[in-house]
């Protein structure tokens, strides 16, 4: 049986992370693009030659890793820089992933688990998975955890919050909804439970 593919999605704070490493634990193999994307810009990552031809040494930090810091204050002055850096990232990320899920398939897992935080905001993922698993809480519980993980002031994770695909989208795009407003670890875990059952966990 082919596995099932779960796009799993969330607002910052939602406890997305939390949910996929549950998933995990219950057999699904998580495929975070996030990560992916992370590696590919650490010292030794597979964007990092390329980064350096198109932006200059100077973007590259001592130990061999993409300056964020440096990258961030150049995309804020050069709106086309992000554009640039996507471009060199984003087909190393597809890349990556197909070869995850290629592993995935070949162990027999029953279910797959793309991290996708702009699932519904990309349009394109849709098509792409069987499911959409969306974990929702209340604005005032992302805004709370983001403070407490972050040091961010709550208006600058309102503007966060505000930036990213509203609630109801979010929910009107969901197969299945884990509500994680509060919940005891062990009652989010019971819930995601229930939910992985649906597929084939």
């Amino acid at each position: 049986m082919a596995a099932v593919r779960v796009g799993l999605t969330g607002g910052i704070g939602s406890g997305k992370s939390t949910v996929l490493e549950m998933l995990a634990q219950l057999g699904a193999a998580p495929i975070d693009a996030d990560a992916i994307s992370r590696g590919t810009t650490a010292a030794g990552g597979a964007a990092i030659a390329a980064i350096a031809e198109r932006f200059g040494r100077d973007f590259i930090t001592p130990q061999g890793a993409l300056d964020r810091d440096r990258m961030r204050e150049h995309a804020y002055r050069d709106p086309g820089a992000r554009k640039r850096l996507e471009e060199i990232i984003h087909p190393l990320v597809a890349l990556e992933s197909a070869r995850q899920v290629e592993a995935a398939l070949a162990a027999g897992v029953p279910c797959i688990v793309f991290d996708i935080p702009l699932l519904v905001e990309s349009g394109r993922w849709r098509s792409q998975v069987d499911r959409v698993l969306v974990v929702d809480c209340s604005p005032e519980t992302q805004v709370r955890r983001v403070v407490a993980r972050s040091g961010l002031t709550p208006e600058a994770v309102r503007a966060i919050i505000a930036a990213q695909a509203p609630r109801g989208q979010r929910l009107a795009a969901a197969d299945c909804v884990v509500c994680n407003d509060g919940p005891s670890l062990e009652q989010l875990r019971d819930m995601v439970v229930q939910t992985a059952r649906r597929f084939g966990l």
